[in-house]
């Protein structure tokens, strides 16, 4: 596997761009709730998608992947390029 390397220049494509890692690895879910939350928001603005894989948060509750939702429903890749983001993938 090659890795991914962006060049991130501004400071809320960068920390956009961190959340997109921690939901996608799962560890959005996992931090305290604060962190979680904000993964929501970006979630519901489009900012950012479901991960590939569903994972489950610190309380034991499924977290669907952007595979199992509906295209163009949050948490989509669909939703997001609706709402005008390109997600980080």
């Amino acid at each position: 596997m090659e890795a991914q390397i962006i060049d991130i220049h501004d400071a809320e494509e960068q920390e956009r761009y961190s959340i997109q890692k921690a939901i996608n690895t799962g560890m959005a879910w996992m931090l305290e709730g604060s962190y979680g939350r904000i993964a929501m928001d970006y979630i519901n603005a489009g900012a950012c998608v479901l991960g590939e894989e569903p994972t489950k948060d610190y309380w034991g509750n499924r977290i669907p992947s952007r595979y199992e939702v509906e295209p163009g429903t949050k948490g989509s890749v669909e939703y997001a390029n609706a709402k005008g983001w390109d997600p980080f993938l």
